[in-house]
């Protein structure tokens, strides 16, 4: 079962965001997956690994088109980002020491914060960036 399903209630209007929001989607429905078939650790570190970097990644290009197309609300925006970093990769490293492990708690940590943060702060910067030529 599917901890998240994309639809266009998510979308932000820019077409490479918004493949990139379904990659998180699908990232986290593959660590929720691992967690509810007690896959070992290994598994769910290795996911939860594999989360944090497609974040970084995802939260760069997000936030060089907010810089790129003047969007002003990109410093808060990108403090948001860095706050959710923080806390994913002091988790991800807890995993990684035998402190931690994926459960439910945390996955619907990172499932309210990803919808919320799309539909709350994103959809923000979509009519801007769509309004100085990002689609």
């Amino acid at each position: 079962m599917a901890l998240l399903t994309w639809s266009n209630d998510y979308s932000v209007g820019v077409k490479a965001l918004d493949s990139q929001h379904t990659v998180l989607f699908n990232i986290l429905n593959e660590l929720h997956d691992a967690m509810l078939k007690g896959q070992a650790r290994a598994v769910t570190a290795t996911l939860l690994k594999k989360l944090v970097s497609y974040t970084h990644e995802h939260f760069a290009a997000e936030e060089k088109m907010m810089e790129v197309a003047g969007y002003p609300e990109f410093d808060r925006h990108r403090n948001r980002h860095r706050d959710l970093v923080r806390q994913v990769g002091e988790f991800a490293t807890r995993c990684e020491n035998g402190e931690a492990t994926v459960n439910v708690e945390l996955m619907d940590f990172l499932r309210d914060w990803l919808t919320r943060h799309i539909q709350r702060e994103d959809k923000g910067y979509g009519p801007w960036l769509n309004e100085h030529g990002v689609r």
